[in-house]
């Protein structure tokens, strides 16, 4: 008889984890807001204080399918395990490829990939930043003006660049998204 309740605690300890597990999922993969991807608050809200452990089960899960939660760093850098609660409240957890396999996945136009690619490249050639109207005067070359505007524009407003006083750095979505050095790599091989 006690096994069957120890057993018991564990089957309910089990279906707990998945469920909350199926809640994560569900956050990461819907979208709702105007960016992808969760804030580690919100995450700590609807699952509770041991989030990141939920996280870490949904990414077990997800690398059967070629995918991972990405924690970023809206500041700079990527989250890590090791530092405060805090910082992982603030950071940002998205839903990741993890072979860039899907030529089409994005649903952005070519011209616009081809834009945000030059313009990424030109910033990693900077050493991470450059001023606006430098990069504005690379994309001439190529793109209407009136295009790039409104491109570099909304790349910002999605997380792809940054912007501090007219400088244009990397963003967290590019740190979360993009693999830098493939990017160069075909960059350099064209």
């Amino acid at each position: 008889m006690e096994e069957e309740t120890g057993t018991g605690t564990e089957e309910e300890l089990r279906t707990r984890t998945e469920k909350k597990v199926k809640k994560a999922a569900q956050l990461l993969f819907f979208r709702r807001h105007r960016l992808p991807g969760v804030k580690g608050w919100e995450l700590k809200k609807a699952l509770g204080d041991n989030y990141l452990e939920v996280i870490g089960v949904l990414n077990s899960a997800l690398d059967r399918f070629g995918m991972e939660v990405k924690r970023i760093s809206e500041g700079g850098g990527k989250g890590e395990g090791g530092e405060s609660e805090e910082k992982a409240e603030r950071d940002r957890f998205m839903i990741v490829l993890k072979d860039h396999v899907l030529e089409k996945a994005s649903g952005a136009r070519i011209d616009d990939i081809a834009m945000l690619s030059a313009t990424l490249a030109f910033i990693i050639s900077k050493q991470g930043k450059a001023p606006r109207k430098t990069i504005e005067a690379f994309l001439a070359d190529k793109f209407p003006k009136r295009r790039i505007y409104f491109a570099l524009d909304r790349y910002i407003s999605q997380g792809y660049l940054g912007e501090d006083d007219k400088v244009l750095y990397i963003g967290w979505r590019t740190r979360a998204e993009v693999d830098r050095k493939t990017l160069l790599d075909l960059i350099l091989s064209a």
